[in-house]
């Protein structure tokens, strides 16, 4: 498997502009965004990628078969279906016939089962040629019956979405397609099975607001157009000019609208791991062997060296606020496997300050979040310091009920000085986002475990901290605020923060003797670059323990023990 971080890229404002062609016959064509003209050959052999600008041609949808199935796999669904004409539209009939004839497709969609790397799925793509890929009666049907069928065989649905949106020439027929679309994703998705919508260029109106945007991972190809209104209704409606690169496939990660962008070369690929990934539950018992127990104690050996002198509460705060301590994504990549991270919240932003998605732990699913810090002032403007926003929060809990769905186990890293306080923060609901996460992880069905690897600040800490068990690293703090705030609320002295760090219990020491953790991670030294080796093995192995003692348990008592254990608190 190549290293899948790759996978997901960056926003790129050079590629936000891109535009689309079709493939014309012939030996040369010209690419639709810089313009050149190029060898078709070239073109094709470069999956119908500029390979001077890098802009994206569309393609056809059996073309795209071709490129995403396995050979010969793919066996088409739902042939020959008559399209209805509701309003008796004037040649509406004819129309169609003509591009069925010329496209050699019975209509905007073709839907079948194939197998991607020799994963069987259920596999569509819609093609632009044909009425812009617009949604009728054909096309709903055609959906809405693909999900059934998967849902019986209890296969996973990727769908390459393309369209201009509701077919105008079906009137409200066309309009109800989207609810029906709709009922039978939700039918597929409350048996755990995996939808994944791929976005290509354009797709917009009721197949954005319907079977487009239902997936649980959604991706798109670079520059694609995804929106509900098209650009040039938008612009003739507020009667201004739109941002470059507005409603782009770029603009949309931003914004927390989709997982992420997939370059084609890499597509197969990308699709056959995640496809692998959803299917495979986790069996907790094949998380820990012989070897990684024998590795535990040998580890236990090694530490038994001189001990530090120990140190004080305050001198703790001082290292757990230490930027060059590892962050979250650094015992992510050091721990896991094949790390893939999803994106934003589905609603207004992607906060930089939370990231997550799926890992392997020794080839077992899992998901995985962190509130980030950064290195340097760009890394933390990026991560706005480690102060997540609500829609930070609620990408988090978004992936955590995204794991519940699949049964795979939640591994949470902690470290932030608290929640963002900022205006835009209280307009968007910080405390209702803080308080859905702790009411809707109390019930989660699968083990959750939460490590604070650094500042566990108030509230902020505990929206990803309602865990089965919760552990903290030796130099961690955890605690109701800053000392700093304590010393300034009870003593109305902000200098007297180092006195009130040895008041208020806030070291994993002192916590674990209070049972509000479970286990302390020695830091022999405190933890930075050198020692990450180290400190991530241990973590593993004792990951890989956790899980087996989730071995026999069932969802429902998953979730009584942690209504249990902050029960007694």
């Amino acid at each position: 498997m190549a290293d899948l971080k790759k996978f997901f890229k960056k926003p790129n404002r050079r590629e936000e502009t891109a535009n689309t062609a079709s493939v014309p016959e012939g030996l040369w064509i010209k690419c639709p965004k810089c313009g050149e003209t190029v060898y078709k050959e070239d073109v094709v052999a470069n999956a119908y990628v500029c390979p001077k600008c890098h802009g994206f041609f569309r393609m056809k949808a059996k073309t795209r078969i071709r490129q995403i199935a396995d050979a010969d796999s793919f066996q088409e669904w739902f042939c020959g279906m008559e399209t209805a004409n509701p309003l008796n539209y004037p040649d509406y009939p004819q129309k169609v016939a003509q591009l069925q004839e010329k496209t050699h497709l019975d209509e905007a969609v073709c839907i079948g089962e194939a197998t991607i790397c020799g994963e069987p799925v259920v596999l569509g793509v819609c093609d632009a040629r044909f009425l812009m890929a617009s949604m009728g009666y054909v096309v709903g049907e055609k959906i809405t019956r693909a999900f059934e069928e998967a849902t019986k065989r209890r296969l996973p649905v990727i769908l390459y979405c393309c369209s201009g949106g509701a077919r105008m020439q079906e009137g409200m027929v066309s309009l109800m397609q989207m609810a029906k679309t709709a009922s039978a994703i939700k039918k597929h998705s409350k048996e755990g099975l995996l939808y994944i919508p791929v976005l290509t260029d354009p797709t917009t109106g009721g197949v954005t607001a319907s079977f487009a945007m239902l997936g649980d991972i959604i991706l798109a190809e670079p520059g694609a157009l995804i929106g509900f209104a098209g650009p040039r209704v938008i612009e003739q409606t507020i009667g201004q000019k739109l941002p470059e690169g507005f409603q782009r496939a770029e603009f949309l990660v931003e914004h927390g609208i989709i997982d992420g962008i997939v370059a084609r070369e890499d597509q197969k690929e990308m699709l056959a791991f995640l496809v692998k990934l959803h299917t495979k539950r986790a069996g907790y018992a094949a998380f820990t062997d012989e070897n990684s127990l024998s590795a535990f104690n040998f580890y236990k050996k090694k530490k038994k060296k001189k001990a530090a002198e120990p140190m004080s509460a305050w001198e703790r705060v001082k290292v757990a606020r230490d930027s060059h301590r590892p962050s979250s994504l650094d015992y992510i990549y050091a721990i896991f496997d094949n790390f893939t991270e999803f994106h934003g919240d589905r609603a207004f932003r992607d906060d930089g300050a939370i990231v997550g998605g799926v890992a392997l732990l020794d080839g077992q699913p899992v998901t995985v979040i962190g509130i980030q810090k950064g290195k340097n002032t760009k890394e933390n403007l990026k991560c706005n310091f480690g102060m997540p926003s609500p829609e930070g929060y609620r990408k988090a809990l978004r992936l955590m009920k995204q794991a519940e769905k699949f049964g795979r186990p939640i591994i949470n890293f902690v470290d932030t000085p608290g929640a963002f306080c900022g205006i835009e923060a209280e307009e968007r609901g910080q405390g209702e986002a803080i308080a859905r996460n702790l009411m809707e992880m109390s019930d989660l069905t699968v083990p959750v475990l939460s490590i604070v690897i650094g500042e566990g600040g108030s509230g902020g800490a505990l929206a990803l901290a309602v865990g089965n068990e919760v552990w903290m690293m030796e130099n961690a703090t955890y605690s109701i605020l800053s000392p700093e705030g304590f010393a300034s609320i009870l003593w109305k002295d902000s200098k007297k923060a180092k006195q009130a760090a040895e008041v208020m219990k806030i070291t994993a020491a002192d916590l674990k003797e209070l049972k509000i953790i479970e286990r302390v991670i020695p830091e022999e030294q405190p933890a930075s670059e050198e020692n990450l080796e180290e400190l991530a093995e241990y973590m593993k192995i004792s990951m890989k323990q956790f899980f087996r003692r989730q071995e026999g348990k069932t969802p429902e008592e998953i979730a009584a023990e942690r209504y249990e254990r902050f029960r007694g608190m």
